[in-house]
Formats: C-alpha cells, sequence, structure tokens
C-alpha cells in the first residue's frame, strides 16, 4: 500500500465530504421556498415565474452535486477493492471495526441505488429521473435469475416509494408485443452515468463485474472490465460478456460510459 494511494483516498473523502455539505446548503435553499409557497402561494401570483426558475436552479444543483457525489464515492469503492486486493496477495490482513464495516455497506447500498446519503435526497434524485432511461431489475425477488433491462421512467410515487416505468423495446418473447410498463420499489432502479458528464463515470479495476447493455440490445448482461484505465473520461470500457452460450465464447465488446452500471449485490444470473 503505497503513500500516493492513501493520499487519494484521502483527497477523495475530503471531496466527497465537501460534496455532501453543499447538498445540505443546497437543500436548505430548497425547503425555504418549499416553505415559503406553502405559506404564502399568493406569491406566485406576484413572482412566480422568479421564483419557480430559482427553485429550478436549485434542483439542477442538487441533481449534479448528487451525480458528482456518486462519481467519487463509486471512485473511493474502486480504490479500496484495489487496495484489498493488493493486500490480499500480500497475506496482509486489514482490520476493519464492526460499526465501520457497517458504514461502508451503507455508504455500498446507498451508491449502488442512489447517490444522496439522506432519504430525502433520494427522493429528491428519484423525482428529478422522470424521463430519463435507467437500468431497473424486472423479474420478482423469487426468480431464479435476475433479468435487467433499460427502461424510462414515467413516474415515481413519493408516498409508496415506488418508480412507474415502462420498456420501449420490448423483446419478441413479450406478451402482447407492445410496450411494458412496471412499478418497481427503488431497490430495483440504478441510474446510469450522465452522457454529457463523463466524470460520472467511475474507473473499475480490471476484473471488476459490472451490468453493461450488450450492443444493439436494451438488456444488461454481467460483464468483467478488461481495461481499468482509459486515457479520458468519454473513453468507451472494454468489457467481456459473461456467454450463455454453451460454446464457452467470452465475446470481449465496447461499450459507452453512460451504459455501464455497478454490478448489484446478489445478483443471479
Amino acid at each position: 500500500m503505497s503513500t500516493v494511494e492513501i493520499s487519494s483516498i484521502l483527497d477523495n473523502s475530503k471531496e466527497l465530504d465537501r460534496l455532501k455539505k453543499e447538498q445540505e446548503v443546497v437543500l436548505n435553499e430548497i425547503n425555504k421556498i418549499h416553505k415559503k409557497l406553502q405559506t404564502t402561494p399568493e406569491i406566485i401570483e406576484k413572482n412566480g415565474e422568479a421564483l419557480l426558475l430559482k427553485l429550478r436552479e436549485y434542483y439542477v444543483q442538487a441533481r449534479d452535486l448528487a451525480d458528482n457525489e456518486l462519481s467519487v464515492s463509486n471512485t473511493l469503492m474502486a480504490q479500496l477493492d484495489t487496495l484489498m486486493q493488493s493486500a490480499a496477495g500480500q497475506r496482509k490482513k486489514i482490520e476493519v471495526s464492526e460499526p465501520k464495516k457497517k458504514r461502508m455497506k451503507a455508504d455500498s447500498d446507498v451508491c449502488r441505488h442512489s447517490p444522496a446519503t439522506s432519504m430525502r435526497s433520494q427522493l429528491d434524485l428519484a423525482v428529478s429521473l422522470k424521463g430519463e432511461q435507467v437500468a431497473a431489475r424486472v423479474t420478482p425477488d423469487d426468480a431464479e435469475k435476475d433479468e435487467w433491462f433499460v427502461v424510462k421512467v414515467i413516474h415515481f410515487d413519493r408516498e409508496a416509494k415506488e418508480f412507474e416505468v415502462f420498456d420501449e423495446e420490448p423483446g419478441d418473447d413479450e406478451d402482447g408485443g407492445g410496450q411494458r410498463t412496471y412499478k418497481l420499489p427503488m431497490s430495483r432502479i440504478i441510474p446510469f452515468p450522465k452522457r454529457n458528464d463523463p466524470a460520472s463515470a467511475p474507473d473499475y479495476p480490471t476484473g471488476k463485474h459490472v451490468l453493461a447493455v450488450y450492443p444493439t440490445t436494451t438488456a444488461l448482461y454481467k460483464a468483467t472490465v478488461v481495461n481499468p484505465h482509459r486515457k479520458r473520461k468519454a473513453d468507451d470500457y472494454l468489457l467481456e460478456f459473461d456467454d450463455d452460450e454453451e460454446d464457452g465464447s467470452m465475446p470481449q465488446r465496447t461499450v459507452p460510459f453512460h451504459k455501464v452500471v455497478p454490478l448489484p449485490e446478489g445478483h443471479r444470473q
């Protein structure tokens, strides 16, 4: 474990803390406007357009900060994975206290399903995904294997904490042959990195398992990262897809950064 690696982790940790503090400031401003709209709704008639534009600006800031937090969090997890693999190879043990393990798992779950740490910011992010394409597990919990597809968010119910999504390109074997709609809990949705924000895409280490959209399809398959270090954030990933065919071939494909998400824990294929 080199000093440079530890220094990089500490720098990213400080950046993560800074982003969280900025999110708190923005959320406070959003709450102030919400309260003003609730207590004095007549303000809409007097200065409604300016106030709503300001509120939208705060929403955009909150979304961008959440995206950046996700990127930094994923980078930290990738760095920690690399360090732990290196330590295991040298037969060194890294002792982590139980409270810290719980915090690390909680952070991992948050980053996997939503970049925000508080329930309020998670819900705000979920609302902002309306009209966006996301990765969604459409199979029930007791299914033999997990099936993930690229779907579009129609609506998010804050009370039920449930997404309504639809599959824009269902397979030929789907009943009815048309667009299929699903209602899914937050735990079955993973946002993609932003197409116009390459920095939101993490640098996965070699051998890291991910879910990626196989070229020319809308289905997500388990794949293994082949090239860990892209020259630019906007570069494609080179991935080796798992093959269900009996010939045992493992096709390698390039996949855009905004079509790759972390492999969910407990994924069944």
